[in-house]
């Protein structure tokens, strides 16, 4: 690998890593309740950091008399910003990179690198409306998706530049499997956007058991009319939910449905790539997803009997990003070894 390559090469995997940190710090944000803790975009009660001063303090409740300054809060939103205003500057940085070795033998396209422009943009003004929407749930749903599309498409970058080892014969063209994991990743997009919809409606905890949803009650009574109404005008301030319960065990209990879906589908499908694959890689990064399969399972089990406790929570966020990531992985390995295939 030329130098230059190599160096994007790793810069393009710290900016990835540096996407994970931003989506698991704004797990931990929304999770702990700080999505508001600070009222306004891009500072914070008007200032770069957090007030401290009694007389930052004063000033601040006065022009924000309904969401007095709590610190602890406030400073877990900043630092959310912070990281996520960084990576904003990484991406261009690997834009303009990219664009600067257009044309240049080993130098690679701009798809990828204008995709992760534009959607970087679109991701700071969902960060805005996040807040002036006053925590909407289809807006923080379209910002934590957003966040796994930028994760995803850094790693797809990285792979393309630099992990060389999954092409050609490691992988062994298995075509076959390019339809089933393309099905598993759409399956896997729509149960992480269940886990945003119950998250920022509050519905983590709309059932309290494991597998019954309450003591000796399988199938409660349930609305999911109300539940999944996606806009209820502005003005509305989201936080801590505005849904009675059985609204919240509706969005609860489909996103439990949901996971017993995509389990079924993707311990099967992996298990046949472990069995069947004709590439080395292919099985490796098939166990490897396996693996991941069954710990977002056990930590969402764990949420529920536990109460949601925070540290596994935002354990549930990060290994659904590092699942989405091994099909993705999957799929670009059996897509260029197919490639390969056709090409041979």
């Amino acid at each position: 690998m030329q130098p230059a390559r190599r160096l994007h090469f790793r810069l393009t995997l710290l900016v990835t890593l540096l996407a994970f940190a931003v989506i698991l710090m704004g797990a931990y944000v929304r999770l702990s309740d700080a999505g508001l803790g600070c009222p306004d975009w891009p500072g914070c009660y008007g200032l770069i950091d957090v007030p401290s001063s009694g007389h930052e303090l004063a000033r601040a409740n006065e022009a924000f008399p309904d969401r007095p300054v709590e610190q602890g809060k406030a400073w877990k939103e900043m630092i959310h910003r912070y990281l996520a205003g960084g990576l904003g500057l990484a991406i261009f940085l690997l834009a303009f990179l990219a664009w600067r070795e257009r044309g240049r033998a080993g130098g690679g396209g701009m798809l990828l690198p204008g995709l992760l422009v534009g959607l970087v943009i679109f991701q700071g003004a969902l960060g805005m409306w996040t807040v002036t929407l006053l925590v909407k749930p289809a807006i923080v749903t379209a910002h934590l998706l957003g966040g796994f599309a930028v994760l995803s498409l850094l790693w797809l970058t990285a792979l393309g530049s630099g992990l060389q080892g999954l092409k050609g014969g490691a992988v062994g063209g298995d075509r076959r499997f390019v339809r089933p994991l393309a099905g598993g990743l759409v399956l896997l997009l729509c149960q992480i956007a269940l886990g945003g919809w119950t998250s920022s409606n509050y519905a983590a905890l709309g059932c309290v058991e494991f597998p019954a949803c309450y003591p000796g009650d399988w199938w409660p009574e349930m609305d999911f009319a109300e539940g999944f109404v996606l806009w209820r005008g502005l003005g509305i301030d989201y936080q801590y939910g505005v849904l009675e319960g059985p609204a919240r065990t509706a969005i609860h209990m489909s996103h439990r449905m949901g996971a017993l879906v995509t389990l079924l589908y993707l311990g099967g499908l992996f298990t046949l790539m472990i069995r069947r694959a004709r590439g080395v890689a292919v099985k490796r990064l098939a166990l490897v997803g396996g693996a991941l399969l069954l710990t977002q399972v056990t930590l969402g089990v764990s949420n529920v009997v536990g109460g949601l406790p925070l540290p596994v929570a935002v354990a549930h966020n990060g290994v659904a990003a590092l699942l989405l990531l091994s099909i993705v992985t999957l799929l670009w390995a059996v897509g260029r070894g197919a490639a390969t295939e056709g090409a041979g």
